[in-house]
């Protein structure tokens, strides 16, 4: 018994480990060290189908009424025309914090997360570094992205001395967007995305399904014109065609209809068809729609609904319109 005694005395008098000897690049390994589970989530989230989507429109100069968003609506009509139920989408400032949450927060939301802006050079374009901190994600100057900007860009014509071999501010602030957002667990090649070869700029894709894009709107939808292959095997409808739109134009007021709409709505909601109604202030007819994927039981309401709203199936809006006098609304 003293021996056991004697055997844990010593056992317990040893020096408990040194920890402020760890290093500081082990302790940045362990911070940016992503779990097997995690990795494995975010995996999932990369090849799963795409039902739902969000997008965050980032930058100071939207929310101060200087620049136009313009991006959002092209992609709402992207996320429509692809049949991707489109659930939200934010505008928020230059902001480390805002930037962060809401990416983690629609990642977890949604299936498929665009953001829009805030990956140029200068100091307020912070989108790669705020996402980065947000998903505890080391920034890593990606080798192919730079190698593709020297071939694809050209310097400012103010640049004239600008050299890729001398340092310089200009060289920084270049660098800076090519300074990805990297998990070093899983393949680099699934987190950058080259889609379009006459653009050197990348999509940076973090935690499987928050594709980071350039808010100049150009880039912008050119860049998911190139993803658009990656996603439709993705899709419902391997064509990428799953959800239609049925318009009409009445002569009918708002009002007018409203009490037949609403019955309308109740009876095809349950097959997932929605039912809207659009003024068109400044012209005679005014807009219903039928929103849905099952274009068959669609169709079969159409002649109800031209009966129901005195009006005519179009193709567009005004292919029914007679005149630009004042619209009959009420």
């Amino acid at each position: 018994m003293f021996a056991r005694l004697s055997q844990l005395t010593r056992h317990l008098s040893r020096p408990l480990p040194n920890y402020s000897n760890i290093s500081a690049a082990a302790a940045s390994r362990s911070l940016f060290r992503p779990s097997i589970m995690s990795t494995s989530a975010t995996e999932d989230r990369s090849k799963r189908m795409i039902h739902t989507a969000g997008c965050i429109i980032i930058g100071d100069e939207v929310l101060g009424g200087k620049t136009v968003d313009t991006n959002s609506a092209h992609f709402a009509k992207y996320c429509f025309l692809l049949g991707m139920n489109l659930k939200r989408i934010e505008v928020i400032g230059d902001d480390e914090a805002e930037i962060g949450e809401a990416a983690k927060r629609m990642s977890e939301s949604y299936d498929f997360v665009v953001t829009s802006g805030g990956i140029g050079p200068t100091h307020d374009d912070i989108t790669y570094e705020s996402i980065a901190k947000a998903f505890k994600l080391p920034l890593k100057l990606h080798d192919d992205a730079l190698k593709r900007m020297k071939a694809l860009s050209k310097p400012h014509p103010s640049q004239k001395n600008f050299s890729w071999d001398a340092p310089s501010p200009a060289l920084d602030a270049k660098l800076r967007m090519v300074k990805l957002p990297i998990d070093e667990s899983r393949d680099e090649s699934n987190q950058v995305l080259f889609v379009d070869d006459s653009l050197w700029v990348p999509i940076s894709v973090v935690n499987g399904n928050v594709h980071i894009l350039p808010g100049i709107p150009r880039l912008f939808t050119q860049l998911l014109d190139g993803l658009k292959p990656l996603l439709i095997p993705r899709l419902e409808n391997p064509e990428g065609k799953g959800v239609y739109r049925i318009l009409f134009s009445t002569p009918m007021a708002e009002s007018e209809v409203a009490g037949y709409l609403t019955t309308l709505a109740a009876e095809v909601e349950p097959k997932g068809v929605k039912v809207g109604s659009y003024p068109r202030w400044g012209r005679k007819r005014n807009s219903v729609t039928l929103v849905g994927k099952d274009k068959d039981y669609m169709e079969s309401f159409v002649p109800q609904i031209e009966k129901g709203v005195d009006g005519v199936r179009v193709e567009r809006e005004e292919d029914a319109d007679e005149s630009e006098d004042d619209a009959n609304i009420g």
